[in-house]
């Protein structure tokens, strides 16, 4: 009797744990929702008609721009802009996104918030749907101590151990919203401080971006996501204007850790023969002086290497 009424048990678990994350994700995007139309009417009432160069005219009895307003100035309809604001479950393009947050003054940490809000961070399907064998993942941990990490040809980071998960750990001052190497340079006010090659490097990441970017040339996820790391970095903007194309190669690269001090590493690509556009990045410690701090970058510094974790 036990087996059976375990055998019958097991289903029911089975399938409320589903039914249960569906309700968590629909009540989580309801709050997304009402915490986005809450940040673009607060948005919006810090500026007024004068600032967007509209005149103020009489007996205006809210402060700062109407949604009228706002919806005119970025290029969108007036009830889809509304419906935004109400926290109704409508699809929001980058585009129209990038056009609103201009239309509001943002800067980049509240672009940043409303796309997390809307649910819109850039992320290219390669990541979700690129098959990457266990084995190759299993190597990458294998390498801790040594930071490792997979990335494809536009910089995005699929896979990293927890050695390299430790090192940048204290990276963002802003919240990581697309796990790339190119975006969290260029879009993180702090990184000349944390990465002392920061001015030799970022050219040479664009470059190689640059340079991959030629076998995909018309993607819409590339068009887009260039398009977009553009219009949030005028920096990214000028380097990409420059058509400059770089292939692979050693570096060495410093970086700043609040505990461990001044680190210097030589970086290290593998490229992945089994996955097309998918290489292993491997950051060796380039002096003894690097060695014998790495430890000083572990969250926890009592945690013994797991190769098979």
């Amino acid at each position: 009797m036990s087996r059976g009424l375990v055998m019958h048990d097991e289903p029911a678990v089975a399938s409320a744990e589903p039914v249960a994350a569906a309700r968590s994700r629909a009540a989580s995007g309801h709050l997304s929702r009402t915490e986005l139309g809450r940040f673009l009417k607060a948005s919006r009432a810090r500026l007024s008609p004068e600032d967007v160069g509209i005149p103020p005219g009489p007996r205006r009895r809210t402060p700062g721009l109407r949604r009228e307003e706002v919806a005119l100035l970025a290029g969108v309809g007036i009830t889809w802009y509304t419906w935004l604001e109400q926290g109704r479950q409508i699809n929001a393009s980058a585009q129209v996104l990038d056009a609103v947050s201009r239309t509001l003054r943002l800067d980049a940490a509240g672009r940043w918030h409303l796309y997390r809000l809307a649910e819109a961070t850039p992320l290219r399907t390669w990541v979700g749907s690129a098959r990457i064998p266990d084995s190759v993942r299993a190597i990458v941990r294998s390498l801790d101590p040594l930071p490792a990490m997979l990335i494809n040809s536009g910089f995005d980071v699929i896979e990293e151990n927890a050695a390299h998960e430790d090192l940048f750990w204290d990276w963002h001052s802003m919240p990581c919203v697309h796990k790339n190497l190119l975006w969290c340079c260029v879009t993180e006010p702090s990184a000349r401080e944390k990465f002392l090659d920061y001015d030799r490097e970022v050219p040479h990441l664009v470059a190689r971006l640059r340079a991959a970017y030629g076998k995909h040339v018309g993607d819409p996820e590339w068009e887009e996501d260039i398009r977009r790391l553009a219009d949030l970095s005028p920096e990214f903007a000028a380097l990409w204007a420059r058509q400059e194309v770089a292939g692979p190669a050693e570096r060495t690269r410093r970086f700043v850790h609040p505990d461990a001090g001044v680190l210097t590493f030589t970086s290290t690509e593998l490229e992945i023969s089994s996955v097309p556009e998918l290489r292993m990045v491997v950051d060796t410690p380039r002096d003894a002086g690097t060695w014998a701090r790495l430890p000083l970058t572990r969250r926890d510094r009592d945690r013994p290497a797991d190769p098979g974790a």
